[in-house]
């Protein structure tokens, strides 16, 4: 496995900031392994936008759609 440990303080000094944190790259660059090291994919909170049934979740729990819950605080 490659070593993340600088990914990892990134990530964690963007959940001090804010409450949600994307992980953006090309396809199978490590985004799911770094992501899971700090929520576990079985929580409510986790969200796969990729897999169909996700942003169907956000829009239910936060009662937008993905595109419009970006940028929502300002």
């Amino acid at each position: 496995m490659i070593n993340r440990k600088d990914d990892q303080e990134l990530v964690r000094a963007a959940l001090k900031r804010t409450r949600i944190v994307a992980l953006l790259g090309p396809r199978q660059s490590g985004k799911t392994t770094l992501a899971r090291q700090f929520v576990p994919t079985d929580l409510p909170n986790y969200f796969d936008l990729e897999d169909p049934q996700s942003p169907a979740l956000v829009r239910t729990e936060y009662g937008v759609a993905p595109a419009e819950a970006v940028g929502r605080d300002r």
